[in-house]
């Protein structure tokens, strides 16, 4: 994987997000929809499996708290954590030891790993991760069998990534998701073939390319995206040697999330402890974060959305070259769209903009303030003020610069008339990327019979689009 395919989102560095928002479109609570199996069937999935996982965690070193209980029964979807007691802010819900974890460290193969690492490099930083995966789940002696037993089919996790690619157009268009799957399926394939393959031929004793396929490192791609966290450093510490690899953490991947969770991982030298934030009444699921992720994020990475209004981390993209394009319209001669064009070539040697970067929206203030912000103002510059501005090298002796630049929703309804005008203009153009519009997705909720017969596929995306497109024309209220 390239820099294009995130990191694990459980472990993801957390944007900051919008505050909570009032009214409801549907009334059923927000769902992790993981892939459900039957709970009487045999083999990974199975009751059965999960018993086998219980004993396993035993064996590990796992200490569950008495007062919960994992179930398919009670759960938003698949497998989750439920109170089977009341249970308090504060409390340890499980304790995980480090040597339990699964990672590059504790595989069977760690030491032919450490021996490869310069080799192994690559911009996602999951290889040595992902051989370790290709080697334990394929082998039957491998001590994390249990574990691995209880997902019968990682594909069932439903990331777009294995969705046909006509029905990720024509579901997702708009969204920004097929774009990132194009993208993690390109650099899959190449580093599948330049580092993966290489490594394999090199070690015929422990890996065979006819079983250790690239559809099952996809898979298993899927399932680090999915299930892995990434424990955090401080600032400092991640600007000196880079995050730290992912790794898999038994017990702490069942839990669903939402983004009004109730309990929250912390991370300690010897291990790795669930703690309740808030009290859980008897019978209550507990929920996990995976960060501050929007509904195209969860989507992408987790193959699920949370139905509005549940995701206050939800957001929306303005491709920032549609500020361009917005620009360019509205230029009336071609010395005006020679000009849109210096400043645009200007905001990039300032590296606000980019041919590939977006605005990101939220529900209360724009997360991407200070690109958005120069970027209207340099845009909706005269000539002569452009040359002056370009003389002073971007900067201005403003005292209210640093204040102006806080892009909150009522900033928004304040900005200057041209500037509302293009971002108005923008966000038009960035609406018609999308198949249908708010109103007939709004019914569409609104009307459970017709709701409930789309596919889980058509109803995720339904929440991905039907979420932006509310930020958008909310924006489009505020500027008008």
């Amino acid at each position: 994987m390239g820099a294009e395919l995130p990191l694990p989102g459980r472990a993801r560095p957390e944007p900051r997000g919008a505050g909570p928002r009032v009214g409801s479109v549907m009334a059923s609570a927000p769902k992790r929809f993981k892939a459900a199996v039957e709970s009487g069937a045999q083999g990974k999935g199975s009751a059965d499996s999960l018993s086998g996982f219980l004993a396993w965690c035993g064996r590990a070193g796992v200490e569950l708290n008495p007062k919960v209980r994992l179930s398919r029964e009670g759960a938003v979807a698949g497998y989750g954590m439920l109170a089977a007691e009341e249970l308090e802010a504060g409390e340890v819900l499980f304790t995980i030891p480090r040597t339990a974890l699964l990672s590059q460290h504790t595989t069977s193969i760690h030491a032919l790993l450490q021996e490869a690492q310069e080799s192994l490099q690559s911009q996602s930083g999951w290889v040595p991760l992902l051989l370790a995966l290709l080697h334990e789940y394929t082998a039957s002696s491998s001590q994390w069998q249990p574990y691995f037993s209880l997902w019968q089919d990682f594909r069932s996790l439903d990331h777009p990534m294995f969705w046909p690619q006509e029905e990720r157009t024509r579901l997702l268009q708009g969204t920004g998701i097929p774009e990132a799957v194009d993208k993690d399926l390109a650099n899959i394939q190449l580093e599948y073939n330049s580092i993966i393959l290489p490594f394999m031929e090199t070690h015929p004793d422990i890996f065979d390319p006819k079983l250790h396929t690239l559809e099952l490192y996809k898979e298993l791609v899927a399932f680090v995206m999915a299930y892995s966290f990434q424990e955090p450093l401080e600032e400092e510490e991640e600007d000196e040697k880079g995050p730290n690899p992912p790794m898999m953490v038994p017990v702490a991947d069942i839990l669903n999330h939402v983004a009004n969770h109730n309990a929250n991982l912390e991370y300690s030298p010897q291990c790795l402890r669930m703690v309740t934030t808030q009290p859980v009444r008897k019978g209550q699921e507990i929920f996990n974060t995976y960060g501050q992720m929007a509904n195209w994020q969860l989507l992408h990475m987790y193959g699920f959305a949370e139905p509005y209004p549940g995701n206050s981390h939800d957001t929306a993209d303005i491709q920032m070259v549609t500020l361009r394009r917005a620009a360019l319209q509205r230029a009336k001669s071609e010395a005006q769209q020679q000009l849109v064009s210096e400043q645009w070539d200007f905001l990039c040697q300032l590296e606000m903009v980019g041919e590939e970067g977006a605005f990101v929206l939220g529900w209360d203030e724009v997360l991407t303030e200070e690109e958005l912000s120069m970027t209207l103002k340099v845009l909706c510059m005269s000539e002569e003020e452009f040359k002056e501005y370009k003389e002073q090298d971007g900067w201005e002796d403003d005292s209210d610069e640093e204040e102006n630049s806080t892009l909150s929703n009522e900033a928004l309804s304040r900005l200057k008339a041209p500037c509302k005008k293009l971002l108005y203009d923008s966000v038009l153009l960035t609406l018609e990327s999308y198949g249908a519009d708010l109103k007939a997705e709004q019914d569409l909720l609104n009307n459970k019979e017709a709701y409930e017969k789309l596919s889980r596929r058509e109803q995720q995306a339904l929440h991905v689009r039907y979420g932006q497109k509310r930020i958008l024309h909310q924006l489009l209220e505020l500027v008008q």
